[in-house]
């Protein structure tokens, strides 16, 4: 286990003794024979642990620990005391040390205390390149397209991210409703905590109610023990909302209460629970249809329109496509373990010209089926469903109706057959790829006499 250590004392002999034991480790091993010394150190260098003795000429280790902690968190430190003083230690283990161990006493002991500390500073470490990697997967910067009607999007949620601001998002399923969410959320002054996204066209009125707002043990017969809700999970941080049209209206005056109030009643409690949430609500709905209609709560509605975000269909940002096809490209290839990195210009126009009434979400199932069919380092026109190879663009004298039945169906045919080639039989998995319904594919393989055993 690789890692740096700083070793303080004025012993000279000692650190030399500590250092050749240390080294043997596998450790890069810096030395100071004070404080002073030590500060500049760690100052210079990247230092993963410190171990520091409690008695040095210019001051106390016991104090430095405090100092170290504050200047450098990541950095851990264990003290090496000469007497095993129990209150030294005590306070020292106050002022944030790893651990202290008796110098002298049996040398043994340092190097698994020190493989336990780098275990703790690898460890933090790597949560914080994970949550960098989090942050900037999210951040607007990695919002694909160039396109007026998504630059206006982004710019609008760049300004009320770091707002407390409820923030409706609309549009069309597949348009990245929470791609925006997630951006706003690490932009805002919560990005630091929990991001909790419910779907809520997923469940019942009654599953949608303890999912979101949790209850006591007892609350129903198979309530054992106190469930959390999301609600409460999702404290201090965002909670997303998507589809929130679906929510059942007697659900959405307990929402209500939380917008108005910030707190809410466990099914089954009789006290308020409070809670500090951020709302960002999305849905494909026409709101202010539904209130008229009396299917969603005109009060509600407005407590959720304080900040309306819309976000374009693809087929209204189609400059947009290439660039988001060639990052699905590379995506999937990656995943894949694919060598491909072009599409034929007919790909792309076939791509241009397509309705895409699933918007970027089916671009990216079209993209990921066309690399799993790839032959060779471009993914070609034949790589597409067959519905995308043979749609009519415009200007170019092809009509669907020129192909014949008989044609289409061998297209299809071979489509289906590769994608269970890929699946090895899986038809589950082939029906995902291909997005169409299980007894859909079922049929099919019957009528072309398709299908390997899976």
């Amino acid at each position: 286990m690789p890692g740096t250590i700083l070793l303080i004392d004025d012993e000279e002999k000692l650190r030399g003794l500590l250092k050749r034991i240390i080294t043997l480790e596998g450790f890069i091993i810096h030395e100071a024979a004070d404080l002073k010394a030590a500060s500049k150190q760690l100052d210079k260098e990247s230092i993963d642990v410190v171990l520091c003795d409690v008695k040095l000429p210019d001051g106390s280790g016991v104090d430095f620990v405090k100092e170290v902690r504050s200047k450098h968190p990541a950095t851990e430190i264990i003290l090496l005391t000469a007497y095993g003083n129990i209150p030294d230690g005590i306070q020292a283990m106050k002022n944030g040390a790893f651990d202290y161990i008796t110098k002298g006493d049996d040398n043994d002991k340092i190097i698994p205390l020190l493989m336990r500390a780098m275990e703790k500073v690898q460890l933090q470490k790597r949560i914080e390149q994970l949550e960098q990697q989090v942050g900037k997967k999210y951040n607007f910067d990695n919002i694909l397209g160039t396109s007026p009607l998504i630059k206006e999007a982004i710019a609008l949620a760049r300004k009320v991210a770091p707002s407390e601001a409820t923030v409706l998002l609309l549009g069309e399923t597949g348009t990245g409703k929470e791609v925006f969410a997630q951006a706003i959320h690490a932009g805002s002054k919560r990005a630091g905590k929990t991001f909790t996204a419910l779907n809520c066209s997923a469940f019942s009125k009654e599953l949608l109610e303890s999912e979101l707002f949790g209850y006591r043990a007892g609350a129903f017969t198979s309530a054992v023990k106190d469930k959390k809700g999301l609600m409460e999970e999702a404290n201090n941080g965002t909670l997303f909302l998507d589809e929130i049209g679906e929510m059942h209206i007697d659900l959405q005056s307990k929402l209500l209460r939380v917008l108005e109030t910030s707190e809410f009643i466990k099914i089954g409690d009789t006290k308020p629970t409070r809670v500090n949430v951020r709302i960002i609500a999305a849905t494909n709905r026409h709101l202010q249809q539904e209130v008229t209609e009396g299917k969603f709560r005109e009060d509600l509605f407005y407590r959720l329109n304080v900040f309306v975000i819309s976000l374009p269909a693809l087929r209204d940002r189609k400059k947009d496509i290439p660039v988001l096809a060639t990052y699905y490209l590379q995506l999937f290839a990656q995943k894949a373990n694919q060598r491909i990195d072009a599409m034929s210009p007919e790909f792309l126009e076939q791509l241009q010209h397509h309705d895409w009434k699933g918007n970027i979400r089916e671009l990216k199932n079209i993209i990921e089926r066309a690399v799993i069919l790839a032959d060779g380092p471009a993914l070609t026109i034949n790589n597409l469903p067959v519905e995308l190879q043979h749609q009519a663009i415009p200007g170019s004298g092809a009509h669907n109706n020129t192909l014949s039945a008989f044609s289409l169906a061998s297209m299809e045919k071979l489509h289906i057959q590769r994608v269970l080639n890929h699946t090895k039989g899986n038809k589950t998995e082939t029906a995902r790829l291909l997005d169409i319904g299980l007894t859909t594919l079922y049929r099919k393989i019957e009528e072309y006499g398709l299908g390997r055993e899976s």
